[in-house]
């Protein structure tokens, strides 16, 4: 075959290119230090690259946001159980303290002021959050699980359910020492009241102040009945001062035998002696379905605790499920994908971690300390009169002596009540403490997990990134010796064309 001049230049120039194309990807591939630019340059390598950055994306999401989201908001979980628990645990020591029977005026008016100020901090923490989110309110972050102020509007109806077994024996008292002020008063002892003691089984709903009791029913034995014997009252005087109540004496807390009690005011259901026999004997269960009108500031909302209904606008009301129909607790968790096919739970809802009674039990022995504080002071004022001129007189001192015992008395009664309150208060704060305990226990073991899930995601990220180093980088003597090798083979091309390019057959004739 005839080589001519043009197909030497034309190869030349075919070949210099190559070269310089060469020397131009070594030239990239040390800027970069990468083996390819483009897909093209390698397919293969691209899509292993491709792969594996996919792959390191996803790890770092899980790694870099999901997992540090999950810790914080568990950590926050934590603190807030924390500072419950040191709560509860001071009102235990209250507990201990009232449950002495060597209290000074002084000693009850600390544990007073004490307990007022934890029952306002307890369930304040409730409302924790992360980032703007309640970590106790399940899936509605966006809420608080109790009242940040008075809401004298707010109306819920409410259905509470009980078993036999929430039924506790409670003591009331009847009649309470009015101290005279004036000689007449001294003088007329047929106003000194008959102080006694009766004892009942009650249910204590989870608030005060109800407005509406609605209904009132037991169950055992797969039968549902309602309780018709229900006697209404405001308050527990007007339960003293009536009669009807199965023909009871005016001025005593009594309830026929088989006939029930409401107090509004208090929020206690009472049970005659044989209907308390009856449902317990039989296990019963008992629901309550009541309205209530106003929350205080500081009390929990239904909703996080019982099957409820916001009535507040009668037009457009709010209907929460927490029970479903066989009874058992709705859960409403929040789930964090910390790794493929992985996902934990991070919340804890308020009812896991403490119990709706905690501040009604406050509320009872902040009554039971200010009724001794009362009743102590009673007796110190009649005390008092009893060395006053005025009151000198035989006649004076023999009704004084008689309003100073009927006074005492209510004051031992109010003592006595005082002491067993806070002793058995203290079983029922041990229980609570335990719930916390129980609940900052799986917090923790949800952060041990989530710890071991971080550590794992930490080894997959680096193996994934030294992979892709593997698939993508070039070692830099590498490429210095390939932009080398290429660079010389480029020069040589250019001093070989050069040669050729002067070279004529006019050189040969």
């Amino acid at each position: 075959m005839r080589v001519t001049n043009n197909m030497i230049l034309r190869n030349s120039t075919y070949n210099i290119n190559g070269t310089k194309g060469n020397v131009n990807s070594s030239m990239n591939q040390m800027t970069t230090q990468k083996k390819i630019t483009k897909p093209s340059d390698d397919p293969v390598v691209a899509i292993r690259s491709l792969r594996l950055s996919t792959s390191l994306s996803r790890v770092e999401q899980y790694y870099k946001k999901n997992i540090p989201d999950a810790k914080s908001w568990l950590d926050v979980t934590e603190t807030a159980l924390t500072n419950i628990k040191s709560l509860m645990t001071d009102i235990r020591t209250q507990c201990v303290n009232g449950a002495t029977d060597t209290l000074t005026q002084d000693d009850r008016n600390t544990i007073l002021s004490q307990l007022k100020a934890l029952k306002n901090q307890i369930f304040a923490e409730g409302n924790a959050d992360y980032a703007g989110r309640t970590v106790f309110t399940g899936f509605r972050t966006d809420q608080e699980l109790v009242f940040t102020e008075n809401e004298k509007d707010t109306t819920y109806d409410i259905q509470q359910n009980f078993t036999y077994e929430d039924m506790e024996n409670f003591r009331f008292y009847n009649g309470t020492v009015q101290t005279p002020t004036t000689g007449a008063e001294v003088l007329d002892t047929s106003k000194i009241p008959d102080i006694s003691q009766t004892n009942y089984y009650r249910v204590r709903l989870a608030y005060s102040d109800i407005s509406n009791i609605k209904s009132v029913s037991y169950t055992y034995g797969g039968t549902t009945n309602q309780v018709n014997n229900l006697y209404v009252y405001d308050t527990e005087d007007d339960w003293a001062a009536d009669t009807a109540s199965g023909g009871k004496v005016a001025g005593t807390k009594t309830v026929a035998t088989n006939h029930v009690v409401f107090i509004k005011s208090t929020g206690d259901l009472i049970f005659g002696d044989g209907a308390a026999t009856e449902l317990r004997t039989n296990k019963a269960s008992i629901s309550v379905d009541y309205e209530k009108t106003g929350f205080e500031k500081g009390e929990l909302k239904p909703e996080y605790y019982f099957d409820c209904t916001d009535i507040t606008n009668p037009k457009s009301p709010v209907t929460y499920q927490k029970f479903a129909d066989n009874g058992e607790e709705i859960g409403y968790d929040i789930n964090y994908t910390v790794s493929a096919n992985q996902e934990l739970t991070v919340n804890l809802e308020a009812s896991d971690a403490f119990n709706s009674d905690i501040q009604r039990d406050v509320d009872d022995m902040i009554q039971a300390v200010e009724n001794s504080i009362d009743a102590h002071k009673k007796v110190d004022d009649i005390k008092k009169m009893m060395n006053e001129a005025q009151y000198a007189g035989t006649e004076y001192q023999a009704s004084l002596k008689k309003w100073l015992t009927a006074a005492q008395k209510e004051a031992d009664y109010a003592d006595d009540h005082l002491q067993k309150l806070y002793s058995s208060e203290i079983g029922k704060v041990d229980g609570y403490l335990g719930d916390v305990n129980l609940a900052i226990t799986r917090v923790g073991c949800t952060v041990d997990q989530l710890e071991l899930t971080e550590t794992r995601m930490s080894n997959q990220q680096e193996t994934i990134m030294e992979l892709q180093s593997s698939n993508d980088d070039l070692d830099i003597s590498e490429i210095i010796m390939n932009y080398t090798a290429a660079y010389n083979a480029y020069q040589s091309s250019l001093t070989a064309a050069g040669k050729l390019s002067g070279m004529t057959l006019l050189n040969y004739i």
